[in-house]
């Protein structure tokens, strides 16, 4: 089980030295969400830095960037990274891709499939295979050696996907290489969810289920101290209320317990209350969705609960925190890796 952390692209000059630190502090890679920054050039700037380092996209956003586009940069990560990338695409949501990007987003799930399939195309007529992606969103039939970047030496690119509903885990079965698992999903939700959903996928275009990487970000709350401990307890209802007040996730709250979070948090949301929003994550909502353990005590509460479920474990909120906290994070995943054999 590999340990990464997630965070979000920071300025190019800034990169190199947050990659070698990572790398020093014993994490196995990096996990670069997109937001107001793109990834691809704080990968690049991460892959010269540190080489050994292992890089990924959590997500990069696919609808406003062709196929060909994710592919050819893809392909050139994977050769720097010398077959360390993985590239990991979501949909986002409507207003973003619409009105931020101006791009279509009807049928987000068919869409990124087809996405996902005509990436996979690009790099077969990288390597020579003719270019004959038919699909119903995209169709790519040209391309001649003067513009493709030609095989590398390494494997094609891992190409993951972030799914939260039933239907996009077993499609991340049928076509992806990973499933990017969202940051409030909690053991019982992986177990009703991702587990049956993504074996259906593969089973259904015969392939085993140790063939998809699942990918989980986890909260954790560590400390030796109770200030320490509360610190943490309070950021965690933070993330946890920010996620928790999207109705499509809202299932995952009912189903391990906790009726009516999400229109609660919605209530104080539309009231502007971002402290109440906050209140509504309890004590028995870190138990569950969170990760609460002493420093010497986390590499161990980690390896009990992911062990032989995660393939790689994204530390959610090591990314911000002091220099100090981070590398004994650092210290931590080297411990996880260890134990588990990665």
């Amino acid at each position: 089980m590999h340990v990464d952390v997630m965070t979000a692209p920071q300025p190019l000059r800034a990169m190199g030295a947050l990659a070698q630190r990572t790398h020093a502090a014993g994490f196995d890679g990096i996990l670069f969400t997109e937001g107001a920054r793109t990834v691809y050039p704080a990968v690049t700037a991460a892959a010269l830095a540190a080489p050994g380092l292992h890089l990924s996209t959590g997500i990069a956003v696919a609808f406003p960037r062709s196929p060909m586009i994710s592919a050819q940069l893809a392909w050139e990560l994977q050769e720097a990274t010398d077959g360390r990338f993985r590239l990991g695409l979501g949909t986002q949501v409507r207003t973003h891709v619409v009105r931020r990007y101006g791009m279509e987003f009807e049928r987000p799930g068919p869409r990124l499939r087809d996405y996902v399939l005509a990436v996979k195309a690009c790099f077969a007529a990288f390597r020579g295979a003719p270019l004959d992606h038919h699909g119903e969103f995209y169709e790519l039939t040209f391309i001649n050696p003067q513009w493709s970047p030609g095989p590398i030496d390494a494997p094609d690119p891992h190409v993951d996907i972030a799914a939260v509903n039933p239907w996009m885990l077993k499609m991340a079965g049928e076509v992806a290489d990973g499933v990017h698992v969202h940051p409030i999903a909690e053991l019982g939700y992986i177990g009703r969810h991702v587990l049956p959903n993504v074996a259906a996928g593969t089973a259904s275009t015969g392939r085993q289920a140790s063939d998809v990487a699942l990918i989980i970000p986890v909260t954790t709350i560590v400390g030796d101290t109770d200030e320490e401990l509360e610190r943490d307890r309070r950021a965690a209802r933070q993330m946890l209320s920010f996620y928790g007040s999207t109705p499509n996730y809202a299932f995952i709250w009912d189903e391990a317990g906790f009726e009516g979070t999400t229109a609660r948090i919605r209530a104080h949301q539309k009231a502007g209350d971002f402290a109440g929003m906050a209140s509504e994550i309890t004590d028995d909502h870190l138990a569950t969705f969170c990760t609460e353990a002493s420093w010497d005590g986390l590499a161990a509460a980690l390896t009990t609960k992911y062990g032989g479920v995660a393939d790689r474990l994204v530390l959610y909120n090591a990314g911000t925190e002091t220099p100090e906290r981070f590398d004994r994070y650092g210290a931590v995943a080297r411990q996880v890796s260890g134990r588990t054999g990665a």
